[in-house]
């Protein structure tokens, strides 16, 4: 059994038992995972996203709507358990990504394949523009703090990912301090990697006429007014330089300890199914297991 700290802890997890889940999970990774900290090796040129089809379904069992729905039920739940393992086993954390453009459904993937986890042990982090207190340190000490502890699961809703993509759209960065930032990403989760944390990164992947049908019911709902700011009108504006900005960053930071899964977004029904089967391969790839109790507690009778 691996432990926190071990070389070949940073990749098992991701490497499936299971061979045709590993094969059809590889096809939606952004290439073969990177070490960034082999200077011998070429630099990945940017990821193709117009190769990754956002209307796609691939772990979709072909049954219908409802037979995924009702399998993102019972991996949930299945995830529940998994979970109560993983606060007990207490030899983990395990930090969860969720990155993609506005409307690809962040939110809904918590609702979708959280919703049955018990709050103990499970936290969600929602990152915005940082304030004036954050913008005074380094860009990832916000994110430091935040990390999971011990047997706890944390899920970011956005991440330190926002930080070379709005900087690099509005060119706020050279794109020598771009490269430097994908250099010191890769380093913090690989730093976090050897000290116990598994990083499973999803980019959920949304065409921009889903994403307009999404942002254009936001509108039409008043209910959902909340959830509509403006200035996703200008972020849609540059689709394009983020698209781009994204290509750069999944080939830049796709490394073994903390590698990228691409997930078709434009079905939320498939996006959480395709979401919870990586994150219970993962979670099984553990070998979690309850801590053994106390001996004397075999004589103990409660009266």
């Amino acid at each position: 059994m691996h432990q926190p700290g071990d070389s070949s802890a940073n990749v098992y997890p991701f490497h499936s038992k299971d061979k045709p889940l590993r094969k059809l999970w590889q096809q939606w990774q952004p290439g073969q995972p990177q070490d960034s900290r082999a200077a011998h090796e070429a630099k990945p040129g940017a990821v193709d996203l117009a190769a990754f089809d956002p209307s796609a379904k691939p772990f979709s069992l072909g049954k219908g709507k409802q037979q995924d729905k009702e399998t993102v039920f019972k991996l949930a739940t299945e995830l529940d358990e998994l979970q109560n393992i993983f606060y007990a086993d207490r030899r983990f954390k395990l930090l969860v990504i969720l990155q993609g453009m506005d409307a690809a459904g962040k939110d809904g993937t918590l609702r979708g394949v959280f919703s049955q986890m018990t709050p103990l042990g499970v936290r969600t982090v929602g990152w915005k523009a940082p304030t004036e207190t954050e913008k005074a340190r380094d860009y990832l000490w916000r994110i430091h703090l935040q990390i999971p502890a011990s047997g706890e699961i944390v899920v970011f809703n956005r991440s330190q990912y926002e930080d070379v993509l709005v900087p690099v759209v509005n060119q706020w960065i050279t794109p020598e301090q771009q490269t430097q930032r994908y250099a010191q990403i890769n380093d913090f989760e690989r730093m976090l990697s050897e000290t116990g944390t598994v990083i499973v990164k999803f980019m959920l992947h949304i065409s921009k006429d889903e994403q307009r049908q999404r942002l254009q019911e936001r509108l039409d709902d008043p209910c959902k007014h909340w959830k509509f700011d403006e200035g996703d009108l200008k972020v849609r504006a540059q689709w394009n330089e983020y698209q781009q900005a994204y290509a750069q960053l999944l080939a830049a930071t796709h490394t073994p300890w903390a590698p990228w899964t691409i997930v078709p977004a434009d079905s939320k029904t498939h996006r959480n199914l395709m979401i919870a089967t990586v994150l219970r391969e993962v979670l099984s790839n553990l070998e979690l297991k309850y801590p053994p109790g106390a001996p004397a507690l075999e004589k103990i009778k409660v009266k």
